[in-house]
């Protein structure tokens, strides 16, 4: 049910946050420069009118949301520091400073939940807002990244494992006796894979792997035969999948990497220190003139680079309600030459090129350090939130936290650029008053 509206008519006894606080703190500007009536009206219909637990304000849920990008913090960790901090109630629609936390950290989850895809564009689409004419600019720079999930290094061995635990677990859940729970074969295969380095040790450890995955399939066999109709049908999915990874050998396409993130794809992007990541790609574009962030995406397929120009291109054009005049990418990129009408630029050897297409090629490379910046500073470096849907919320999320993330840098340096002109203005001022003095 939708949150009740709070009274404002009624004098407190204390000070409220818009005597206490500096205004020129760029989280408080950023309060007031946020649109929160766009997230109010969208929002309110994924609730109720009148059935239901009263839910939490939209623009709190909202604010945490973004403080918890902006500054690279858990949903744990931004509940916690939301009740110390009177910058972050200000900012999440409070007037008077409270003690108790704001909600549970899995409200967090349940909004996002809640809102979904389109609810996170829309916050992304609003820091674009923020960066008003910085924003407005019809030459792009592009490019992709691998946003890698939170999973292990993969192997075949941590998968058939896991099935047997799983396994294991299903079986104590349905109260089913097993032929066998392997306890301690498996505590020994996995001291003889250890010492695969030792001489002989890795026909041994071959060897000890085949017969762990021999354990995996004959569990899950087994539960097949055991399980009654109800729970095989609750169990169905999960069952598939341990058959799939079972079943997949080291040349199929579409393999499986995780059995808690099974859309979790491999990528090879050609780097020395990084030749394998696991996770899903993400592409961004980027204004050539100022930096901030118009497109976001994320893709869960392998796709080569120029495939996913289309889908962006069609964010872009959600976004800003127009076509860009021309993008800018590396040699990845080639394929097109223009789709609509934009024109696709990659770098070639090129004796009659001018001077300003080249310099536009050379601002391209200002996105490398963007996106090294989402990932180190704003949560993308390793992405904790489950599913697809959670790979393309940390997306925009992260790309929406930066454009707010830079206006913040912006006001604050206006706010010194203004403060030394002052100090300079009254020095001069002084000087001068002290030479007519001293005359």
């Amino acid at each position: 049910m939708l949150a009740k509206q709070k009274s404002t008519a009624q004098i407190s006894f204390y000070s409220t946050f818009e005597e206490q606080l500096n205004h020129s703190h760029p989280l408080y500007i950023l309060a007031n420069r946020i649109d929160w009536n766009v997230f109010e009206d969208a929002f309110k219909n994924h609730y109720s009118a009148t059935q239901g637990k009263p839910a939490k304000p939209i623009r709190l849920m909202v604010s945490l949301l973004i403080l918890k990008q902006l500054r690279n913090l858990s949903d744990e960790s931004i509940v916690e520091q939301w009740a110390e901090n009177a910058y972050y109630q200000y900012f999440g629609g409070e007037d008077l400073f409270s003690v108790k936390p704001p909600c549970v950290p899995t409200e967090l989850v349940e909004f996002r939940k809640r809102i979904g895809e389109a609810g996170v564009e829309l916050i992304f689409k609003e820091s674009i807002r923020i960066n008003g004419k910085d924003a407005d600019d019809d030459d792009l720079s592009g490019d992709t990244t691998v946003q890698e999930k939170n999973i292990t290094y993969p192997t075949d061995d941590k998968l058939y494992k896991k099935i047997i635990v799983k396994c294991q677990k299903i079986a104590a859940k349905e109260n089913l006796e097993l032929r066998q729970s392997y306890k301690f074969t498996i505590k020994k295969l996995s001291t003889i894979q250890r010492f695969r380095k030792n001489k002989g040790g890795a026909i041994k450890a071959r060897k000890a792997s085949k017969k762990i995955k021999t354990i995996a399939g004959r569990l899950v066999r087994e539960l097949e035969r055991k399980l009654s109709t109800g729970a095989l049908n609750t169990c169905a999915m999960d069952l598939s999948l341990f058959k799939k990874v079972l079943n997949q050998k080291r040349s199929d396409t579409n393999k499986i990497y995780s059995l808690h993130e099974p859309e979790v794809k491999c990528y090879t992007k050609g780097k020395e220190h990084k030749k394998f990541e696991f996770g899903s790609k993400a592409s961004f574009l980027l204004t050539q003139r100022t930096g901030v962030i118009v497109g976001a995406l994320n893709f869960t397929e392998t796709l080569h680079d120029s495939k996913t120009l289309p889908a962006a291109l069609q964010q872009y054009e959600r976004l800003m309600d127009k076509e860009p005049k021309s993008v800018f990418f590396d040699r990845g990129y080639r394929g097109p030459k223009m789709i609509n009408n934009t024109l696709l630029h990659t770098p070639k050897p090129d004796k009659k090129i001018t001077a300003t297409k080249r310099k536009r090629h050379k601002r391209r490379a200002a996105i490398e350090p963007v996106i090294s910046h989402l990932k180190h500073d704003y949560r993308m470096i390793r992405n904790y939130l489950k599913g697809t849907v959670g790979d393309a919320i940390n997306v925009m999320l992260s790309a929406a936290a930066m454009n707010f993330k830079r206006m913040m840098n912006k006001w604050k340096e206006e706010l010194v650029f203004w403060a030394l002109k002052l100090l300079h203005f009254f020095n001069f001022y002084s000087n001068r008053l002290l030479l007519e003095n001293s005359k």
